[in-house]
């Protein structure tokens, strides 16, 4: 696993169903573009029900899996043959069965907690399913260890049950029909930072969701369920692997800090950043345009950019002082990535796609800067590339990242960086070292390749009357308002 003090890379897939092979290859592409990982995470069907052809191949030590794979177990009774030894074991050479339950630990101290099969209703269970008394011996085992905070992944197959309430729901699923009570019953005690499950056959992200009472605990950190489609689908959905990811886990075993004699005194209420001067973008600042806001939530504030590369490019930023995403609390956060997702919804509503990119370069508070670009123009890819490519003519070397890698695992605050991130989820990042033009980010939308609008690459150019940008913001407000999740202004 991961050594000399970098992130852990993890990949994880949903339903392989015997296509070995197709899984395998994906893998050794992704590396090929984001450098190696070191482990790859399956949950679902691993092997399909009909006899496998192309297994044969690997449990014989013809193939071998390009990094160490680790699987659940059966889900069905076809499919119990595959797995010798019920408590755990080598399947292949690099691919090993995790086992019905249990803790698995390696060597960088990333704590997996896993739960193989669906669930049962009779006792015991069979060799395909898990029990509620499977349930409860996991989450003892867990729960009486000192100082539990959490574990870092937790593997199921099946989805928990009622995963879409007060959230985001999937397209064409019913969360409350679909899933199990006890796998919801479980996450909850096990508090996960990452959620897999499979066997639905289609892809979705929650909103990460909180662990903590608000106002009522201390804070904690925040759990993201992911369910991840069956490799080689067809339809269009997101495929395997899905999910890549940083996970820096010397954050969490870092010195500890100095006792200061306080540690029995309640804590008192977390004061908002200030800045050191006046703020042309803290809500509360007399320098704000409050005639650009067009949504107010608890945290954060959406408002129409000044200059806009169009009418509709808005920017998301938080109420309080802060300079860079690395630096937002956990709420801040969560409330950014409603925002981000409500604007996909409205965009998409309107025959677009988003572009959001932050320069977190010579700036004093946080801009979010999100510009639609209409699907008929150009695909993802191209702006992708032209990103790489315009980066490249002027030394600027954009490194594709995990899509769900947490930015603060790439860059610690007070780091200089530009960040890109497509609806898809993609991202692109830069590390500021020297110099950096201010207005990349917009020359590149501008271009003749993407909006082809390159006399708005500056946004001095576009500047609007204060009755334009009034009525601007009115407009938006007005569209905007059934997709808003914040209280009506």
């Amino acid at each position: 696993m991961a050594g000399n003090g970098r992130p852990l890379r993890v990949l994880a897939c949903g339903d392989v169903e015997g296509k070995f092979d197709m899984l395998f290859k994906r893998v050794q592409d992704v590396q090929k573009k984001s450098g190696e990982f070191d482990l790859l995470l399956c949950v679902g069907n691993f092997f399909a029900s009909t006899p496998e052809t192309e297994w044969e191949a690997y449990r014989t030590h013809t193939k071998k899996a390009p990094i160490p794979t680790y699987v659940l177990g059966a889900n069905n009774p076809e499919t119990v043959r595959y797995f010798p030894d019920v408590s755990s074991c080598e399947l292949a050479e690099n691919i090993t069965y995790l086992g019905r339950k249990g803790i698995f630990s390696g060597a960088s101290g990333l704590q997996i907690a896993y739960l193989s099969g669906t669930e049962s209703l009779s006792q015991p269970a069979p060799a395909c399913s898990f029990s509620s008394k499977d349930v409860t011996e996991l989450k003892t085992s867990l729960l009486s260890t000192p100082k539990f905070k959490g574990v870092d992944i937790l593997l199921t197959s099946p989805w928990p049950r009622d995963v879409g309430n007060f959230g985001n729901k999937p397209e064409e699923m019913d969360t409350k029909k679909c899933g199990s009570v006890l796998i919801s019953n479980l996450a909850t005690s096990l508090k996960p930072r990452y959620h897999f499950a499979a066997l639905e056959k289609t892809y979705y992200e929650r909103l990460p969701y909180r662990n903590h009472v608000v106002l009522q605990e201390n804070a904690q950190h925040v759990s993201r369920f992911i369910a991840l489609a069956n490799v080689g689908n067809t339809s269009k959905k997101k495929e395997e692997p899905a999910c890549q990811f940083f996970f820096d886990l010397s954050k969490r075993h870092g010195k500890k800090r100095p006792s200061d004699g306080k540690e029995g005194q309640p804590k008192q209420p977390r004061k908002l950043p200030q800045p050191t001067g006046s703020c042309w973008f803290c809500l509360a600042s007399p320098e704000v345009e409050k005639h650009l806001v067009v949504s107010i939530g608890t945290h954060c504030y959406l408002a129409l950019a000044k200059g806009g590369l169009s009418t509709d490019h808005v920017l998301i930023l938080p109420i309080g002082h802060y300079q860079s995403v690395v630096e937002l609390s956990s709420e801040v956060l969560e409330e950014v990535e409603k925002y981000k997702s409500a604007l996909k919804k409205f965009f998409r509503s309107k025959g677009k796609r988003y572009v959001l990119f932050e320069r977190n370069y010579r700036s004093q508070h946080l801009q979010l800067q999100v510009i639609p670009v209409p699907l008929s123009l150009c695909a993802t890819e191209d702006i992708k590339e032209s990103f790489i490519v315009q980066g490249q003519e002027q030394q600027i070397e954009l490194l594709e990242i995990p899509e769900h890698s947490d930015i603060k695992q790439i860059a610690q605050p007070g780091t200089p960086y530009f960040y890109i991130e497509l609806d898809t989820g993609e991202k692109l990042f830069h590390r500021i070292k020297k110099n950096f033009p201010l207005q990349f980010g917009r020359e590149v939308l501008a271009s003749e390749a993407i909006l082809n609008v390159p006399e708005r690459a500056d946004w001095r150019q576009c500047t609007a009357s204060r009755e334009e940008a009034e009525a601007a913001a009115k407009a938006f407000r007005e569209d905007f308002q059934p997709f808003d999740f914040s209280e009506v202004l």
